[in-house]
């Protein structure tokens, strides 16, 4: 409901209809059994500032120490690399899935095929609306942030209200709500859970989130709290699902872990962890939902890791400035000889022996480009297209 000052969960989706997918803990079962009776028979309840308050990073854990070395095995970090650096190598097909999967669990009727044309040619899909591409769109510049500023973000104000800025680029009614905290009142459509309401108090708990996140040593417990903690005090207008799904990939991509896509979760299973949460403060659904999700996405994400080779140290020391020049390559529409020009003086930049490696990774670069891999390169498929046919 953009716009609308609702963070919907549909209450069709908090029937347990069918067996669930996901195997569930006892504890689980019990909080699905809970969330998913009728509206009559739960109690309504607030924020209770206590859930987070009680938190003691690196003393209480919501993952035990086997989940997080079970996550760390099958996660399989990417050695000593700068941060960013597997994300970096699997861009292209992180952008199409987690956009999809985080899309999906809102209701976007997309399929996986049509958000890989709309992402990586532009084209979409005239028999759907254009709220839904742009969600799929605003998810594929909140991801890009992401990935290429892996050094610079964090658990922080800067990057999460800009992320939301992101995913509500042109959805909310207000236009100055993307990025700012909320200063209005909420409801939860499908449950008894109403949001904190006073604006000074969202600004504090939102700010205790981030303060607490940001000193949890351990990725995957850093990655789990944000997505129980942001959507539980729902500190923005809309969107904070999708914020928090994707807050959670930012201790992945930082210390180079596979992501985590939401391969394969069930929306209903899903939807009724996080009621688990609004409505409980029990975070055992939810937890197994993301212990299940997590393994699918690295599963998906072990075979592009085997394909890969060990990554070229001169690209990597010089990758922002390979991605600098070819993206005022492609955004100026220079023609070969002029790119050519361009690259040499930029190379005149760096030690003398680093400026005949640097011509020539540029080059290669740009030799290798189509469309469906220019995206690294912050230009859009309108500029591609356009240097392209220059070129």
């Amino acid at each position: 409901m953009a716009g609308s000052g609702l963070e919907p969960l549909k209450e069709e989706g908090l029937t347990a209809k069918s067996e669930s997918l996901i195997p569930l803990s006892e504890s689980g079962e019990q909080v699905r059994e809970r969330v998913t009776a009728p509206l009559q028979k739960r109690k309504p309840v607030g924020y209770r500032r206590e859930f987070i308050e009680s938190y003691r990073p690196n003393i209480d854990s919501y993952l035990t120490l086997k989940e997080k070395m079970k996550l760390a095995a099958i996660g399989q970090a990417a050695g000593d690399q700068p941060a960013g650096t597997y994300a970096r190598q699997i861009l292209n097909r992180l952008l199409i899935d987690l956009s999809w999967n985080s899309s999906r669990l809102e209701g976007n009727t997309y399929s996986l095929l049509d958000t890989e044309r709309l992402i990586e040619q532009g084209e979409t899909d005239e028999t759907k609306s254009a709220l839904e591409a742009q969600m799929i769109l605003n998810h594929k510049d909140a991801i890009e942030f992401m990935v290429e500023t892996a050094t610079e973000i964090g658990f922080n104000s800067f990057t999460v209200r800009n992320v939301h800025a992101m995913l509500a680029n042109n959805l909310l009614s207000d236009p100055e709500a993307p990025g700012r905290l909320r200063i209005i009142p909420v409801g939860i459509t499908g449950s008894v859970f109403t949001p904190l309401a006073i604006p000074q108090l969202i600004s504090e708990f939102f700010e205790l989130i981030l303060a607490k996140a940001s000193e949890i040593n351990n990725p995957f417990e850093q990655s789990f709290f944000i997505m129980v903690h942001l959507p539980y005090l729902q500190p923005f207008d809309d969107v904070n699902k999708r914020v928090s799904r994707l807050s959670a990939n930012i201790p992945f991509i930082k210390s180079n872990f596979s992501p985590l896509s939401f391969t394969d979760v069930p929306d209903d299973i899903y939807t009724q962890g996080m009621v688990g949460v609004y409505e409980l403060n029990d975070i055992s659904l939810l937890k197994d939902v993301f212990m299940w999700g997590y393994e699918r996405s690295a599963a998906r994400y072990a075979v592009v890791r085997q394909s890969l080779g060990e990554p070229d140290p001169f690209r990597l020391k010089y990758r922002n400035q390979i991605r600098e020049t070819i993206n005022t390559i492609i955004a100026g529409t220079l023609n070969s000889k002029m790119a050519a020009e361009h690259i040499r003086v930029r190379a005149t930049d760096f030690p003398v022996e680093d400026q005949a490696p640097f011509i020539e990774a540029v080059e290669t670069e740009l030799l290798a480009l189509h469309d469906g891999n220019f995206a690294r390169y912050r230009v859009s498929p309108k500029e591609f297209k356009h240097w392209r046919d220059n070129w």
